[in-house]
Order: structure tokens, then sequence, then C-alpha cells
């Protein structure tokens, strides 16, 4: 049993009178003065949040009087974290200016005691008095409100032109319980991510899911290509043509829904989720990759579908991916090479019957099987999880014909009828 605290962020959208954006609009003005005097010190001086407190706590104090020092106390990390990220930019050469810049800013309250939210409206505390932040209908604040979900002590407030956005978090915690002889290997590649289900330490069947987030990237790449030929990317008409394109929504749906089905087969086995350490391995390939290749990788968005594993109610792991693909998880060996296959399927969709191209790269392994290069790497990450005692098996005693491959269609979910590949015959 393991206790796990689960944060969310809802955004709210609010407006006030005349005399609530005044003071906002005060106490904006304020921050931005004191966050640029602590960039340049800080950038300077390198210097920490406690010697921010020691250099400018009492001059402010002095000098705003009226603000509540909560915010003086927020504008310290605040501070912080933009001359952190400003050195890690310029250390990567991508830093336009000798300093950073305030394009905007976010008021953080920290402590309940300066706000709260009463009658669909965010009441705040301010110099001249209690204001009052009407929102918008949120039907999912409703819906964290009335299922155990309880409010930090956190409020953000950003000023953007004449809106009010309210940064809102919730906290929950849950109780998860996971068999540690149950585990999903997880291994992330550019156009499918493929799991591993091993029960009882053995393998029990392995998952194919066709995300094609590769082919999407490339795809947009090639049409924003054509859109911004001739023109600026900042031309009001170009700017409006990518939006149609939708690449990032389409790439987080199809992220939330593998992200689900993951969660599904993990609950169903009351399995750990053993995820690849990708940041590692991406960082070395797109140090060596061309322009192209670099921004196909950084698009791939594997930290986003790792980071959504994590913020489920469910045990996840992370385990060192290298040479996972590379190895025979049967004897160990090094596979030599891999041949490219090709696979296609008809699916019954709603009105037609569809039919899916797979690409794979098979190698015959020491045992006689020939399996895909993904699944070899989903198999040994789960067995270096597993065999950290020396007692994971790649397949269960009763034969290897027992180890399925299911294709999983996204915005279809898991279709056991539709097996890609029996691991037990040759292609």
């Amino acid at each position: 049993m393991l206790l796990k605290t689960l944060r969310r962020t809802v955004v709210l959208e609010g407006w006030t009178n005349r005399f609530g954006g005044e003071a906002l609009r005060e106490v904006g003005d304020a921050y931005r003065e004191m966050l640029g005097e602590m960039l340049c010190y800080a950038l300077e001086h390198r210097a920490s949040q406690s010697t921010l407190h020691r250099i400018f706590y009492n001059r402010f104090r002095e000098e705003y009087p009226w603000l509540p020092t909560r915010i003086i106390k927020g504008c310290y990390r605040d501070a912080i974290r933009r001359v952190k990220s400003f050195k890690k930019l310029r250390k990567k050469g991508q830093a336009k200016r000798d300093r950073p810049e305030i394009r905007s800013i976010t008021i953080t309250y920290s402590d309940s005691q300066d706000w709260r939210l009463r009658d669909g409206a965010v009441e705040l505390r301010t110099h001249r008095g209690w204001i009052r932040i009407t929102y918008k209908n949120h039907r999912q604040l409703h819906r964290y409100l009335y299922s155990g979900w309880r409010q930090s002590s956190e409020l953000k407030l950003k000023l953007v032109g004449g809106r009010i956005l309210i940064y809102l978090t919730l906290v929950r915690e849950f109780e998860v319980s996971y068999n540690p002889n149950n585990a999903v290997a997880v291994d992330i590649n550019e156009n499918n991510v493929t799991l591993a289900v091993f029960v009882d330490r053995r393998l029990h069947e392995i998952y194919r899911i066709e995300t094609n987030i590769g082919r999407i990237v490339i795809a947009y790449s090639e049409r924003r290509k054509r859109i911004a030929s001739g023109r600026s990317t900042r031309d009001r008409i170009a700017r409006k043509a990518f939006r149609k394109l939708r690449e990032g929504e389409r790439k987080e749906d199809i992220i939330y829904k593998t992200a689900r089905i993951i969660e599904k087969i993990a609950r169903r086995y009351d399995a750990t989720i053993v995820v690849g350490n990708v940041h590692r391995g991406k960082n070395r390939m797109a140090s060596k990759a061309s322009k192209n290749l670099r921004h196909r990788i950084h698009q791939w968005s594997t930290s986003k579908l790792v980071e959504t594993l994590n913020n489920k109610p469910i045990y996840v792991v992370e385990e060192s991916e290298a040479y996972s693909s590379s190895r025979d998880p049967f004897s160990g060996r090094p596979i030599k090479n891999y041949a490219p296959s090709v696979i296609r399927i008809a699916l019954r969709g709603g009105r037609r019957v569809k039919v899916i191209k797979i690409q794979m790269r098979i190698a015959r392994l020491s045992n006689g099987l020939t399996m895909d290069r993904d699944m070899i790497g989903a198999i040994n990450i789960g067995l270096r999880y597993l065999s950290a005692d020396g007692r994971g098996v790649a397949f269960p005693s009763t034969g290897p014909h027992e180890a399925w491959a299911k294709l999983v269609i996204p915005s279809l979910g898991p279709t056991p009828l539709t097996v890609l590949l029996n691991t037990c015959k040759y292609l």
C-alpha cells in the first residue's frame, strides 16, 4: 500500500469591478518593480532565496507597506526560478539577451488567509480591502470539489490585458495498492507505445499501441513550411492556418487516451508501471541529430506521457532503457541486426473497414522465436525491474504460445481479437 498525493490545477477566467481592477493593477506594478531588481541582483551575485530575503525584504516593506508580505516572499521564488531558467538557456546558446526579460508576471498568494473561494467567486485581500473576482462557470472545478479534492493554500493570478486568469490548485491523497510481482513495462517510441505485461514475474501478454505521433509531427512540419513560405510565421493569416492544424490538441488527445489504456491494464492486474527512463536517451539523441531530426525528437511528447502517468493514482517507476532493444531477453547476447517488415491489418470502424499499416523491425532470437524490436525493448525493461533479485523469466513454464502481441488503437481502445503477432511463430 502506498500513499500518493496528486495535484490538479484549474485555470479560471474571471473579472472584477473598477475598484478591484485598480487594486490588482497597483499590486501588479509593484510586483514587476520588485521582480526586476531581484532578477538583476540574483544574476550578478548568484544570490539564493535566503540572500534575496536578507537584502530586499526590509527595503520593500518600507517602500510598499501596503503590500502583503507573502507576495514579497513569493517574488523571491519567482526571481530564482527565472534566473535558473535563463542560465540554462544561456548555456545552450538560446538566450537572446544578456539578462532575463519580464514579459508577464504571475502574482502568488501562498496563504489561504489572503483569499477564499465563496459563492462562485474568488475573494482576495488587497491593500484596499477585500475584492471580489467573479469567474465563469467551470464544470471541471465543480467535479473536483464534490469528489474529495481539497483546495491547496496557494493561489496564482495572472493579468492578461483586461482579463484575470486564476490558477487554483487542488490536492487529494490516494491509497495505491500494487502487487510487486506484477508489472506493465512501457517502451515509448516515435509512432507506438509497446507494453509487456508480467503476471507473477512471467510474461503474460504484449500490447502495441499505435499512436502515430511521429507521422503527425512530420505532416505538421511540412504543412507549416508550406504555409509559412513567403510570409512571416507571425502573420495573421499564417497564425490562423496554424491553429486549424491542431497539432497540439491531436497529440494531447492521443497521449491522454494512451495513458488511460495503460492505467486500465495496470489496474486489471494490480501491477506496477515500469517506464523506460526516456530523458537521458532523448537528450543524447537530440545532441547528435540534425536540425529536422532534433525537432522530431523534441515533439515526440515522451516526457508528457510519463508525466501523465505520474499524475494518475497508480504506482510508476522508471528503469534504465540502455541497450534494452539490442539484447536478447532469453540469452542476454547482443542482437546483431533487424530486418524491416510491414504488416497490414483490417479493422472494422464505425462506418467502414480501415486498413492499418504497421511497420516493424524483426529479429530471430536465440530460442528460435522471431520478435519485433519494440517488443524486445519492453520485455527487457520489465525484466530489469523484476529481476533485481534474479527471479524474472521471460516466458511461463507452460509454454511460449501463451504470450500474444495485441494491437491497440487509442481511439478504439484495446482490441484483443486483433492478434498482431504470435511470438511462438516465425513471420
